[in-house]
């Protein structure tokens, strides 16, 4: 159904700062996600998103592209088709690349992941709701564009990929996943 290409980079925060994020515009469009104030990956956050980029010096952004064949691809399909797709295809990368940069966090002291979209450890579940502490604050990260990270911009002049979206029940030719590891400098 599908295969996958991978995309890699590292950018200094200052840069990334000053290009791609923009913490207000980001807010907006937050504001208006369901997972606003219901999940505790989302803003409203209790500290500043631009503190916490400054704490690091780098950011290395994974890129997963997920790449539909023919007999998928630009096809038309009901929704519960294209939620079976979803599933099988971009919630099974996600699961693989978060994994993959949690083992890679291990490996590297001072770095912190950010996830490709939001946080599905407690699925709908999120103790934010209940005002409760989050169940898995171990595990538990933010994504860029949480942060106020601009992730078509970033993509589009950092790699060159356009994002592609589904549009009237029309798988898209790829979907990209985008996350990053925040790197402490190293003393």
């Amino acid at each position: 159904m599908y295969t996958t290409k991978r995309h890699c980079m590292s950018v200094g925060i200052e840069e990334y700062l000053d290009g791609y994020v923009n913490i207000e515009e980001f807010l907006t469009y937050c504001q208006t996600c369901p997972n606003y104030q219901t999940f505790w990956a989302c803003p409203p956050f209790d500290f500043s998103p631009i503190d916490y980029w400054k704490q690091f010096e780098t950011l290395d952004l994974y890129a997963e592209e997920i790449i539909f064949d023919e007999a998928h691809a630009g096809k038309k399909f009901d929704q519960e088709e294209m939620d079976r797709i979803i599933d099988d295809s971009l919630k099974q990368v996600k699961k693989q690349l978060t994994e993959e940069l949690y083992e890679i966090e291990q490996q590297t002291p001072g770095s912190v992941s950010l996830s490709a979209g939001s946080c599905e450890l407690c699925q709908d579940d999120c103790t934010r709701k209940d005002k409760e502490a989050c169940r898995f604050p171990e595990k538990m990260r933010y994504s860029i564009e949480a942060l106020g990270g601009n992730v078509g911009l970033t993509i589009n002049k950092l790699m060159g990929i356009e994002l592609e979206w589904i549009r009237e029940g029309v798988l898209p030719g790829r979907f990209v996943l985008v996350c990053g590891l925040l790197k402490k400098p190293q003393i």
